[in-house]
């Protein structure tokens, strides 16, 4: 058809008598100018605080979200510092990843801060800032969390406390106690020292027995007033009023941070006592119950939370030994072992030096073919006085008096040595990794990380044949300088592993933020599986689970203890490892190992 012109329809096929749109300059501009308003007024009418900042950290505009935020007008907050309107300077580390955005040299920064509104309430804010494309500017957006937060806060509180007594909970106690025990031996502000009374009531079980769990419920939660009463009663410190705590059942804990002294302690459980032997009133239910109290007061300086609970459990157990109802001080002169603790506390230090101690060898066997992957060095001591000395005799006292810092180093050096002449002299084979005890002191008292980098080098072990084993409540409560001493040890190539794993507090969800490498499943879940022919089907269940979460979490998983092949063929079934213990062998001599090198312990 003559006179006409062809378009295209929506398909892009041509349409007879539609004319074809012209693309010009000017239409252009226009369409940009457009998208730029629709830009601005959607940055506007945000509900998302937000402004554009330029290089130099300057509000280039601002939007009204922003501006309410801060109970301005937008315009009173052009030419302002971005970075004091939101906080960032306040931390170096905070300040440098924000200034990397604005140099174009990170895409993306986003932190936390706690702000303060125009009405006077704090607000918790989550800080955003990116490049914005095609501009050297940045994007800042401030997101308000506070519901956010407080939810987690409600949260944690349910979770840390005890829903009976509304008490802080077994968990939360075992936080605070690691916190103070650090936190105090370094505060110059601090006495020192810690107390706590550990108590647990006589005859509770024939009160749910007798009268049922809801009546000792209640009883309980009666109980943990009064504790609270006597704990606020003796005063509050520089940390704040002692930490009442229900550690599970009948037993309570009371934790005096910056303690005074033995006296201050003491004075507290007596009036705990006191406060208990009152007659209770449970709904016209009158009862009388009683306590018995262990009471440990010491000073932080080598100290460990470990430590700390065995004596007030020993301590506790004196008292109910004594007769029930009273209060007993922890005294290192009552153990069994007094007289010989104190031999071995004063000749301990010369002993490294005498060359008194030897290492002894457990093998930790693949349970998929037997073969011997590493051993565990375990320290002897040759006393010339009391004979052969296991590590349990000896070690406590050298991580109370520090010389395990000595004693360790030696330890180590002896057992790299060792595993470099097996690699040496069984060239054809895997290496064995060599795994070696750490007390937390170590980390603390030394350098453990220089300690290992010379080891290494002057014994010519590879980092990844070098495991290092601490125990569970050591890893779970590490901050501060052991957790950066582990990751620098990670990161080196040593691998990590937690010892005794599932005796203390087990916090699952801290492994995954722990640079560890390998669980070693405690003993007691091994020997819950010697019934073979009557196996508890729970005790595999657990087992299985942490089995699965470790692998999960890029872990592998030993079990100690393993004495009978019936347990081996389980822990095997289940994905378990390695193994350790008496059914592959004993701990023995360097060349007792060297002869299982390159062997299956796997019959036939």
């Amino acid at each position: 058809m003559s006179g006409t012109s062809e378009g295209t329809g929506p398909t892009g096929v041509a349409v007879p008598g539609r004319a074809r749109p012209k693309i010009t300059e000017r239409h252009q501009v226009g369409r940009s100018a457009a998208e730029l308003r629709d830009y601005r007024a959607a940055f506007n009418a945000a509900h998302l605080a937000m402004a554009v900042v330029d290089q130099d950290g300057l509000v280039v505009t601002a939007n009204a979200a922003l501006a309410t935020l801060f109970g301005a007008e937008p315009v009173d907050l052009l030419e302002r510092t971005a970075a004091d309107l939101v906080d960032l300077a306040s931390d170096r580390r905070t300040w440098h990843a924000y200034r990397e955005v604005l140099r174009g040299r990170r895409s993306r920064f986003r932190c936390t801060r706690r702000l303060k509104h125009p009405d006077g309430r704090a607000l918790w804010a989550e800080v955003t800032v990116a490049p914005v494309p095609d501009s050297r500017n940045v994007l800042l957006s401030v997101a308000d969390i506070s519901d956010r937060r407080e939810l987690h806060a409600r949260l944690r509180h349910l979770q840390m406390h005890d829903a009976v007594t509304r008490l802080p909970n077994r968990t939360l106690f075992f936080e605070r106690l690691a916190s103070a025990l650090e936190s105090s031996a370094y505060d110059q502000g601090s006495t020192g020292r810690v107390g706590l009374c550990y108590l647990d009531l006589d005859g509770f079980k024939a009160v749910n027995d007798t009268l049922g769990h809801r009546v000792g419920d209640r009883l309980l939660a009666a109980v943990a007033r009064r504790l609270t009463e006597c704990a606020d009663g003796d005063g509050y410190t520089r940390s704040g009023g002692h930490l009442v705590a229900r550690l599970g059942g009948d037993e309570f804990a009371i934790l005096v941070e910056d303690s005074t002294g033995t006296d201050q302690v003491a004075d507290l459980a007596r009036s705990v006592l006191v406060a208990l032997q009152q007659p209770f009133d449970l709904d016209g239910q009158r009862l009388s119950v009683s306590a018995s109290i262990g009471v440990v007061e010491r000073t932080v300086a080598g100290t460990t939370a470990t430590g700390l609970m065995q004596a007030a459990d020993t301590t506790l157990y004196w008292a109910k030994a004594d007769g029930k109802a009273r209060w007993t001080l922890f005294d290192p002169e009552r153990n069994a072992h007094r007289m010989t603790r104190q031999a071995l506390s004063s000749t301990l230090r010369p002993a490294v030096e005498r060359g008194e101690f030897a290492l002894e060898y457990q093998p930790l066997v693949g349970l998929a073919d037997g073969m011997t992957r590493g051993v565990e060095a375990l320290v002897r001591w040759n006393h010339p006085q009391f004979g052969t000395l296991a590590p349990n005799r000896f070690i406590g006292i050298a991580e109370e008096d520090g010389s395990i810092v000595q004693l360790g180093r030696w330890v180590l050096r002896t057992a790299c040595r060792q595993a470099r002449r097996w690699q040496q002299e069984h060239p054809g084979v895997p290496p064995l990794f060599v795994s070696v005890n750490v007390a937390v002191r170590q980390v603390w008292d030394s350098d453990l990380v220089a300690d290992v980098a010379e080891i290494l080098a002057e014994t010519g072990l590879a980092p990844h044949l070098l495991q290092l084993e601490l125990t569970e409540s050591a890893v779970m409560g590490s901050a501060g300088r052991p957790l950066q001493a582990l990751q620098a040890l990670s990161d080196m190539g040593v691998q990590i592993a937690i010892d005794d794993f599932g005796t203390g507090y087990s916090n699952l969800a801290y492994l995954s933020r722990l640079p560890v490498s390998a669980l070693k499943l405690d003993g007691s879940f091994v020997r819950g599986f010697q019934d073979e022919a009557h196996p508890n089907p729970a005790d595999e269940t657990i087992v299985e689970a942490l089995v699965q979460l470790a692998h999960r979490l890029g872990l592998t998983v030993t079990a100690e203890c393993v004495e009978t092949s019936g347990q081996a063929s389980r822990l095997r079934s289940i994905g378990c490892d390695t193994g350790q213990g008496w059914l592959y062998s004993r701990a023995v001599a360097p060349d007792r190992i060297g002869a299982m090198i390159g062997v299956s312990a796997l019959p036939g």
